[in-house]
Formats: structure tokens, C-alpha cells, sequence
């Protein structure tokens, strides 16, 4: 479905870093701090989660100007036990309060050997890997939950969208192999990739959506007619319902019907919740031994036999590594209705465009 990425123009990370942060700084975020988003949002890009990268630009510029995000925010952080703390983003960039909720993560799991951090009257923050992963340099496991900024998913056996599409994303580092990276909606798609196929013209494979009535729904622009379908079945509801409890309820987050459809309504805060759980490696095992044993299993599942029809065998990770290799030498393809939404954009903040 996406276009040949071979064939389209490519922008550098860094260049892709500069108009990201110019923008935000034109909206009125503070040059440090859009600096640091535009890194974390220029991450989604070079891992090849497109529909999570400088694709949410216009949309997050437009909240922005709206009032729908502070651009001043005074981000909090509650210790609320030895080994857990809660961040109130005070309707902040989501990148940021996500970042400061990890980064307290990490801290505390360097003292007390986990731990768990919640975040609420935060915002969208991109692919639920970036977060996962940030804990991987310091030898430490990412766990991520979050709670999607719109309902696309009733209740199993229901029409009422209640539920959203709620990632789960788990990064275990290894020693030489590239990370084990799990970044998974708990619908069959996310609805990125909706928007991305409708911004593209392009139509969804049948499996991602269905109508009121049951029906496949493959039409992008329809998509308000029907829902986005879960993994699994009955177990994917399940397991969205579970995730919002742990990032949205949990923290005093939106969850339910209260989550705001940010896609439609660019006014309203969203408290947005996320939670990210950090377990600090050498508390359980000498790291590098660790590691090594990581490396062990995922040689042990390339070698598995395969099936008939499959030429390889793909872990989670492996293809988010090749991609942000390829990326980090070739640049990030930018399509063409990326392009124009971006330069549009552009010429609204004053901004140089993107591309030349």
C-alpha cells in the first residue's frame, strides 16, 4: 500500500530535526524544548513509523494555535513511592511529558531497580517504541502503555466506540544482535495508518476496518462509518480495555468516553495518559550476560525451520533496525501529500519549507 520509498525525495534527519524545531518555534515553544521534540518526533521518522512522525506536524502546529496545547507548560513530577512517580503534563507537547515520565523512569529504576511512571493532561506523542527504547542505552527494559487520542474500537460484540487502539511497546536490548523492539497497537492497524492511506489516495486491506453493519470497510475517507477491528478478536478489546485502566485511569487520565478525538476537536485538552515501566537489568542478571543470552535466543528462532511461503523468520525490532540504518544514510522519504501539508504549513509560520 505505501508508495516505492526508492522513488521518492528524501530529507536528511537532521534537516528533518532543524524544520521540525523551527516550526514549533514559531508556534511558541520554547527553543529547548523544541528542540528536544522535534528529536523525539524526527525518531518516529527515521524507524520508519511514518504515520507518527512530522506526518502529526500540522495537526499538532494546529492544536497549538488553537489553544488545544500549552506551548508554556509547567511539567510535574509527584514521587509517589520509592519506586513509582506520576507526571502532570499540564496540557504540554506529549513528547515532553512522555520524555520527562521515562527519563523519571529511568531514574528511579537506577535507585530502586524498577520503575513505574504514570502521565496525565499530557498529549499524542508519536510511536510508542521511541519511549519503549529509551531506556535500552542505559541497559534497562522499556515497558509503554498509552491510550489512543480518539475511540476507534467498541467493546467486543458492541458499536459504541469506547475503546482506542492503546500500543503496548517492549524494548529488551541484546549484545550484538539489534534490540527486541514490540510496538503494537491492539487493533489490527492504527489509525495513523488510516490517515496516512487517506492523505496518500490509497484504499486499506480489508482486515483493518468494518462498517455498523459488519461489513469490510476499505475506503480511507469512510472511515467514520465503521471501526478500526482488534488483534485477536475478543482478546485485542480485552487487552485495549486493560491498557487504558494501566495508562489513563490509573493516572487520573482520559479513558473511555472521555477521550477526546483529537482528529476532530483541536480546542480541547486531551489528557492524554501514558505509563512507562523500567527494570533496571543488573538487578536481575549481570548485564552483558543478559545481553548475550538475548543474542542466543533470537539466533535460536533465525535458525527455526520455515514454513512454506516465508523466507525468513522477523522478530520485533529487526526491521525498525534495518530501516533507521537505511534512513540514517539515504535520508527519510517525504511524499508528496506530506510534502505540500508541510510546505503549506510552512508558509502559514513564516518558516523555510521542508524540501527545496
Amino acid at each position: 500500500m505505501p508508495d516505492d520509498v526508492t522513488l521518492l525525495p528524501r530529507i536528511s534527519h537532521a534537516a528533518l530535526i532543524g524544520f521540525i524545531a523551527s516550526a514549533y518555534r514559531a508556534a511558541g515553544i520554547a527553543s529547548d524544548d523544541a528542540q528536544k521534540a522535534a528529536e523525539l518526533m524526527a525518531q518516529s521518522d527515521i524507524s520508519g513509523a511514518d504515520g507518527h512522525g512530522v506526518f502529526r506536524l500540522p495537526q499538532y502546529i494546529r492544536r497549538i494555535q488553537t489553544g488545544g496545547i500549552n506551548t508554556t507548560p509547567n511539567i510535574q513530577v509527584q514521587r509517589t513511592a520509592p519506586g513509582t512517580a506520576l507526571v502532570d503534563g499540564d496540557n504540554g507537547l506529549g513528547a515532553l511529558v512522555v520524555a520527562c515520565a521515562v527519563e523519571t523512569a529511568i531514574d528511579i529504576a537506577r535507585e530502586q531497580g524498577v520503575g513505574w511512571v504514570g502521565t496525565r493532561h499530557g498529549n499524542h506523542a508519536g510511536a510508542a517504541a521511541v519511549y519503549a527504547a529509551m531506556p535500552v542505552p542505559h541497559d534497562m527494559i522499556g515497558v509503554y502503555f498509552a491510550v489512543g487520542n480518539a475511540n476507534h474500537l467498541p467493546p467486543w460484540g458492541g458499536i459504541d466506540m469506547l475503546l482506542s487502539t492503546n500500543p503496548l511497546a517492549i524494548a529488551v536490548p541484546a549484545l550484538e544482535e539489534p534490540p527486541l523492539v514490540l510496538d503494537m497497537a491492539t487493533t489490527v492497524a492504527a489509525y495513523g495508518k488510516v490517515k496516512v492511506a487517506a492523505q496518500q489516495g490509497k484504499t486499506m486491506p480489508e482486515g483493518w476496518m468494518i462498517d455498523r453493519e459488519g461489513q469490510p470497510l476499505t475506503d480511507p475517507n469512510r472511515s467514520d462509518d465503521g471501526f478500526l477491528l482488534p488483534i485477536g478478536g475478543y482478546k485485542g478489546a480485552a487487552m485495549s480495555l486493560m491498557f487504558g485502566l494501566l495508562a489513563g485511569t490509573l493516572n487520573g487520565a482520559a479513558n473511555g468516553e472521555d477521550v477526546v478525538d483529537f482528529n476532530k476537536d483541536d480546542t480541547t485538552p486531551t489528557n492524554t495518559g501514558q505509563a512507562i515501566c523500567v527494570l533496571d537489568i543488573k538487578r536481575f542478571a549481570e548485564p552483558a550476560t543478559f545481553k548475550r543470552q538475548v543474542d542466543a535466543v533470537i539466533r535460536q528462532l533465525h535458525g527455526s525451520a520455515l514454513l512454506p511461503g516465508f523466507d525468513r523468520i522477523r522478530l520485533p525490532g529487526e526491521d525498525r533496525a534495518q530501516r533507521i540504518a537505511e534512513r540514517t544514510k539515504n535520508g527519510i522519504p517525504i511524499p508528496g501529500s506530506l510534502k505540500a501539508a508541510l510546505d503549506k504549513m510552512a508558509g502559514e509560520l513564516g518558516v523555510e519549507k521542508l524540501l527545496a
